[in-house]
């Protein structure tokens, strides 16, 4: 007697199959069920209203609201390959159904932490400026003027804003350098930071205490336009804000007023407004270091996406709980903000 096959249904974009699976990982993902491929585009209506009745998963960012969610009553879980958790989906009828929404985020961390310790090192040794200056023709021999302002990382104190996927990769880069670690982080137990062996603390502590601050965190109802002058003022001069999350946590302009005047150095990957407006006045903001949204998307992560979504399908066709992407709950995902011009290349 045959059984019939669980119906995988696919609308990835904007990922492409291709770009996150590679053959190994498509194969095993079409080991598991009947696959319903979708690529290069947004899945039309009718083609989620024909297979979403009897999909049990659904790979991508297609819309779920609850009069959706009705007509699908075999989904189990709802992989988000854009790796935001974004509002294209009714997150607490998911969680009234026990659906399981997840999401590839976590294969950004290890990257955009690696980037966030170069930008550090950069600003810390003003390495960035130093190439500019070479090829200006304006360098200074064995950087006798270019080093006056120069600092060491090594030993000195850090602080972390938001501990979650990225902040707990960036940790075990740290250490190496930071005398203490200071970490501000409301949604998670001050009991957990210090298993982690860092020093839970406040906003503005983070800031006294630290000099160089990581934002990390997400933007959310809480937190958006939080970290503003008073908080950058609190740095002893010459500190530095890496800030490779979202740019809502921040007062961008603020941001820059600090840099401008020589308070603290800035080292920014995210922006208010994506692509960059050609105008903007940080192109002009001295004591900055500027990426364009580029810390975490890089092709040889790609793949990984593909067999975190295969190794979780696979655990919940078996009954069991996800344990590889990050799960959307409830009580934090209905805070989180994120916007369009934010989910780019992340």
């Amino acid at each position: 007697m045959s059984t019939k096959r669980p119906l995988i249904l696919f609308d990835p974009h904007p990922r492409s199959v291709d770009q996150i699976f590679d053959s190994a990982t498509r194969q095993k993902l079409e080991s598991l069920g009947e696959v319903i491929w979708h690529d290069g585009s947004p899945a039309s209506d009718a083609h989620l209203e024909k297979y979403l009745p009897e999909a049990v998963a659904l790979v991508g960012q297609s819309s779920l609201p609850k009069e959706r969610l009705d007509k699908a009553p075999n989904l189990k879980v709802v992989f988000n390959v854009e790796s935001n958790f974004m509002s294209n989906i009714d997150y607490e009828e998911c969680h009234r159904r026990g659906i399981y929404v997840l999401g590839t985020g976590p294969v950004f961390s290890k990257p955009v932490a690696e980037m966030a310790l170069g930008m550090a090192l950069s600003c810390a040794r003003r390495i960035h400026q130093a190439d500019t200056a070479i090829r200006g023709g304006n360098e200074t021999l064995y950087g006798e003027g270019d080093n006056q302002d120069s600092i060491l990382l090594s030993g000195r104190p850090m602080g972390v804003v938001g501990c979650g996927n990225v902040g707990r990769a960036l940790l075990p880069m740290l250490r190496p350098f930071a005398s203490e670690i200071f970490v501000h982080d409301p949604w998670i137990h001050s009991s957990v930071l210090k298993e982690l062996d860092v020093i839970p603390v406040s906003l503005e502590e983070c800031f006294q205490r630290s000099s160089v601050v990581f934002l990390l965190a997400a933007t959310t109802t809480e937190n958006a336009g939080a970290i503003g002058a008073e908080y950058f003022a609190c740095m002893p001069k010459g500190g530095i804000v890496v800030l490779v999350s979202r740019a809502g946590i921040v007062n961008f302009d603020e941001l820059l007023d600090a840099a401008e005047s020589g308070h603290i150095r800035a080292a920014i990957d995210v922006w208010p407004e994506e692509p960059i407006p050609a105008g903007h006045r940080a192109r002009r903001t001295p004591n900055t270091l500027l990426q364009a949204h580029r810390a975490g998307n890089i092709p040889e992560i790609w793949p990984l996406m593909g067999q975190l979504v295969v190794d979780d399908l696979e655990q919940v066709l078996k009954g069991l709980p996800p344990q590889r992407c990050q799960r959307a709950l409830w009580e934090t995902v209905s805070k989180i903000r994120s916007k369009p011009s934010e989910q780019k290349g992340q």
